[in-house]
């Protein structure tokens, strides 16, 4: 029997997380522990590379931890992203690292910042986009660094996001349209107007993306369905609306592209199936490519890299480890590791992910990933269904500590990209369009009958469980189906879809009708959106559950558990509620996390007869 993996070591804070390296080369950042709380630190970097132990804590939060941060483009601040409780009002701070200065950059009650676009072309500047004047609408701001000065370049007329090209001149934006789709704007220069230069169906915009002006300003780099079913990577011309294909694949969408840092020309293409497949389009990038992927099995994420285009950073997932980060030397043409992410845990056996596909009830295909306790045991096994949110999301191979957790306890960790999901093309994205706790919950029940049927699974010892749109399903599955399930755990999951469409935060509105036209209308189609509401067959329900929320949550409102509870509490329905009062839309500060996770991993051994680490 393999030895158990502590939690704390799954699901504690990394050791270290997120390199980038400063645009000059001369120094290395990255997210580590400082008294238990995520900040940012700063070593620099030598001949002989990283000196660790010049290594400083360049942030101060004590709270929640820092997640999300960037170097500016003068090579001496650092800018970060923080929002209180979980709230996801973000604000923009930055480090001034020659003085350690530390500055709140959007100092207002309320808003939500986000860092829209830094170039070298203006290294003093940033652009931010802010809805300080109105909630529902980002304007844009342009920061200057040296003086903190923070002016209104663009009010937002009603557009749902922005591009900037390498003068740092905004371009691009996204108008939506009342049916779900978008018009993509373009103009010359910062003094034109905008004009249509293609309009994105709201069946092509899930698979479809603009990730950049080209270096010279004459074309857009973008990722595209339009007449076809799979994003494919395209370069539109500016001038003619002329398109050109440069990758596509029959199977699946194009999901990201590696651009070269001054032309924007596409280098690599990322093709992401059961694993990524990577087409390289630039010669002049293919010897590194290929060294790149002898360094380590996993998958390889490009991470970032200096200006000069010499050290790239790498990062590599694998299903059977932590996420292992290199930086790679162009002009030697070899790699340095760099650090684990979780290097705690190399003493531990760990499980592989493998992919497998079944078809639904309906004939359509349908892809997912199973992980095996890792002692070999293979059949008749106490499952847990971990459903993905979003429910425009993906599980991809690669590390998850969820399923190595479920493993280690003795479970089958069974993932499915029921249809709705992203990465298989439009049409399987549509084929989930009003089919929340329908068609969507066929999928889920018929991979369990898969697995059944193969043997993997004990039909009597299947756990649905799930965050976000998995917490929703989780809740249809004991609501809706309580006979396939034991039992059920909910992760701030919406138990009504009125009430969840109803108060969406206001900067979702410029996208609510992507949003209605994927789950429902809540002004039109109140009846149906009851119907698919677990609240709605409540009684239902006779199966055990566990349901965590924060209280902070802007997507999915305290409300949305409270209704449950109350339901289950009249109906004398056994139920286990954990309300973190400092959380928001999942769990950032360790020891909440490690908190619901003992409570989750008791509530599965009781009902499945897994192991539980004291």
């Amino acid at each position: 029997m393999v030895e158990l993996i502590p939690r704390e070591v799954l699901f504690g804070n990394p050791e270290r997380i997120s390199p980038r390296i400063s645009p000059d080369g001369s120094r290395l950042a990255w997210i580590a522990p400082r008294d238990g709380v995520l900040n940012v630190w700063v070593a620099p970097v030598g001949a002989s590379g990283v000196d660790w132990d010049a290594a400083t804590v360049v942030t101060d939060d004590t709270d929640r931890g820092i997640r999300v941060f960037a170097w500016a483009r003068d090579d001496r601040h650092l800018l970060y992203l923080q929002d209180s409780g979980g709230d996801e009002n973000w604000r923009l701070y930055d480090v001034d690292l020659d003085t350690m200065a530390r500055r709140d950059l959007t100092p207002y009650d309320g808003i939500q910042a986000r860092i829209l676009a830094t170039r070298k072309s203006h290294r003093d500047e940033v652009l931010v986009g802010m809805n300080r004047d109105n909630p529902q609408l980002h304007d844009v701001y342009r920061l200057t660094l040296s003086t903190g000065e923070l002016v209104k370049e663009i009010e937002n007329p009603g557009y749902a996001g922005w591009l900037a090209n390498e003068d740092l001149v905004v371009r691009g934006a996204l108008a939506p349209l009342p049916e779900g789709g978008f018009d993509l704007l373009v103009r010359d220069d910062a003094d034109a107007e905008f004009r249509k230069l293609l309009t994105i169906p709201a069946d092509d915009a899930p698979a479809s993306d603009v990730l950049s002006f080209t270096g010279d300003g004459t074309a857009l780099i973008a990722i595209s369905s339009i007449g076809a079913d799979t994003g494919r990577l395209v370069r539109l011309d500016l001038a003619t609306g002329e398109e050109q294909v440069l990758v596509e694949d029959p199977e699946a969408d194009v999901t990201g592209a590696l651009l070269h840092p001054d032309t924007r020309e596409p280098q690599v293409a990322v093709v992401l199936k059961d694993r990524a497949e990577y087409h390289v389009l630039d010669p002049a990038v293919e010897p590194d490519v290929k060294v790149i992927r002898a360094l380590h099995p996993g998958d390889p994420s490009f991470a970032g890299r200096d200006e000069a285009d010499a050290i790239w950073l790498i990062a590599f997932t694998d299903d059977a480890g932590p996420v292992r980060y290199f930086a790679y030397d162009r002009d030697s043409r070899t790699g340095s590791f760099l650090f684990d992410s979780r290097p705690g845990l190399s003493r531990y056996q760990l499980a592989r992910m493998e992919p497998f596909s079944f078809t639904a009830r309906d004939g359509l295909a349908v892809h997912g990933y199973v992980t095996f306790p890792p002692d070999g045991g293979g059949s008749g096994l106490p499952a847990v269904v971990d459903v993905h949110g979003g429910p425009q999301a993906r599980d991809v191979w690669g590390w998850n500590p969820e399923a190595q957790w479920l493993a280690n306890r003795g479970y089958l960790c069974i993932q499915v990209n029921y249809r709705g999901s992203t990465g298989y093309g439009k049409a399987f994205v549509a084929a989930g369009d009003r089919e929340w706790g329908g068609k969507m919950h066929d999928d889920i029940l018929d991979a369990v009958g898969y697995a059944v049927a193969r043997g993997w699974a004990d039909k009597d010892r299947i756990v649905i469980y799930g965050g976000s749109y998995g917490g929703y399903e989780a809740l249809v599955g004991a609501a809706f189906t309580p006979e396939v399930f034991r039992a059920a755990v909910d992760i701030v999951g919406p138990s009504n879809l009125k009430t969840l469409l109803d108060t969406i935060p206001p900067y979702w509105k410029p996208v609510a009708a992507q949003l209605y036209k994927r789950v429902g209308n809540p002004e039109t189609d109140q009846e149906f959106l009851w119907s698919r509401s677990p609240l709605s067959r409540a009684r239902d329900i006779r199966i055990p559950l566990l349901i965590a929320q924060g209280a902070n949550d802007p997507r999915v409102k305290q409300a949305e558990s409270e209704q449950i509870v109350a339901a289950l509490a009249d109906a004398g329905i056994d139920y286990e509620y954990m309300l973190f009062p400092d959380e928001g839309h999942g769990f950032a500060k360790p020891e909440n996390r490690l908190k619901f996770y003992a409570a989750a991993e008791r509530f599965l051994a009781r009902y499945l007869g897994g192991r539980f680490e004291d």
